[in-house]
């Protein structure tokens, strides 16, 4: 009876010495987005990319961390760009052990997220969600790399009356924090080039018939119309626009458009619309390596947030490595404490984890594809 106690005593030992070696087998990165839905196409961006930075660290034998190499492990999240979902997985991620998060895509999903994973001291590195709201909460380890709404909208309310010309400025948007905040920043910039929009009306998205609020703004005889909002519902409008009531105002949107099925599907009516985003990646060195990886693997071409996706699951992989920890506070530190080489070029965070440089420029669809025109 006694040896079968001590025996008993020394299996329950065994066992409780081998959780935290079992732990510390796998890095675990939560990776999350609308990953189906009719914006599933920037979540197989966000996928795609954290899929190669794995790969690439794993054929490695992984990270180095306490003096061993340790694999890392990919945790998904299909948000469905809905802000309850965020949450619910931002909590999954947590209980899971992620010891960082690339996402959310939208910055309605972002927002909410971000409380979770600033509570738990978890860092979270978003490859796209724009609004600036996001780091203007004082979180220590939320960061973004990619620019800003702020940014991008005086970027397009400069084209708007410097380029264009336009004086009669109609503004929709899709009523999400994204889809509003852009067009609010974009109306804000206008104002102060003097330009002030003649209409200025939300949609639903998921609606099917904008052919309402087009023929009210119609009537305001625009030369421009404004859309904050992803590609389903630009889709719609730049169609209705054209195909439904002849409108000729040219279209003009933001981030959340420049995507290959914004063209593909609006076919015509997409052409000669505009779009603002980053300059040409395929002109950046750094990312060349990403890009024919990502086309090897893949089958095709890289999407507007791949390679954002890939910087931000190696920068928090980098940041473990060199700090030899997975605590969050110590990586947020690290990660604002230099500038990064990375596919996207050098990347440097301010204190409130913003990129301190995120040029945007406009795009233009011309003969079924994007043009860069400034």
């Amino acid at each position: 009876m006694r040896k079968w106690t001590l025996f008993l005593i020394a299996l329950c030992a065994a066992l409780v010495l081998s959780v935290p070696a079992r732990a510390a087998e796998m890095i675990k990165i939560g990776v999350a987005g609308p990953l189906t839905g009719d914006q599933a196409a920037f979540g197989e961006m966000l996928k795609n990319g954290a899929l190669l930075a794995m790969e690439e660290w794993n054929a490695k034998g992984g990270v180095t961390l306490r003096g061993k190499k340790v694999k890392v492990d990919l945790l998904w999240g299909d948000d469905r760009h809905d802000p309850r979902e965020g949450v619910s997985i931002a909590h999954k991620f947590v209980n899971s052990g992620a010891v960082g998060v690339v996402g959310h895509f939208n910055s309605s999903v972002s927002i909410p997220a971000s409380t979770v994973y600033a509570e738990a001291g978890i860092v979270q590195i978003t490859p796209a969600s724009t609004n600036p709201k996001l780091t203007e909460q004082g979180f220590k380890t939320v960061f973004r790399a990619c620019g800003r709404d702020d940014q991008q909208g005086q970027v397009a309310a400069a084209f708007i009356v410097n380029k264009l010309k336009a004086k009669n400025v109609a503004i929709l948007h899709d009523k999400t924090t994204y889809g509003q905040g852009l067009a609010d920043e974009t109306q804000r910039f206008l104002g102060q080039l003097g330009v002030k929009p003649v209409f200025y009306s939300g949609i639903v998205q998921g609606d099917k018939d904008f052919t309402p609020v087009l023929t009210a703004a119609k009537q305001k005889n625009p030369e421009v119309v404004f859309f904050g909002g992803i590609h389903p519902e630009a889709i719609l409008l730049v169609k209705q626009m054209r195909e439904r009531l002849g409108m000729e105002a040219a279209f003009v949107t933001g981030d959340g458009v420049y995507v290959d099925e914004f063209f593909k599907i609006a076919g015509k009516a997409a052409e000669g619309s505009y779009v603002t985003f980053t300059p040409d990646q395929a002109k950046i060195q750094a990312a060349q390596g990403v890009i024919t990886k990502h086309r090897e693997r893949f089958g095709k071409e890289v999407g507007a947030y791949t390679i954002y996706a890939y910087v931000a699951a190696n920068l928090i992989l980098n940041s473990i490595q060199e700090t030899n920890t997975t605590a969050g506070q110590r990586l947020a530190n690290h990660l604002r404490s230099k500038a990064w080489s990375t596919a996207l070029g050098k990347i440097q965070f301010n204190a409130k984890g913003d990129v301190l440089e995120s040029p945007y420029v406009v795009w233009q669809v011309k003969g079924g594809k994007f043009v860069q025109v400034n």
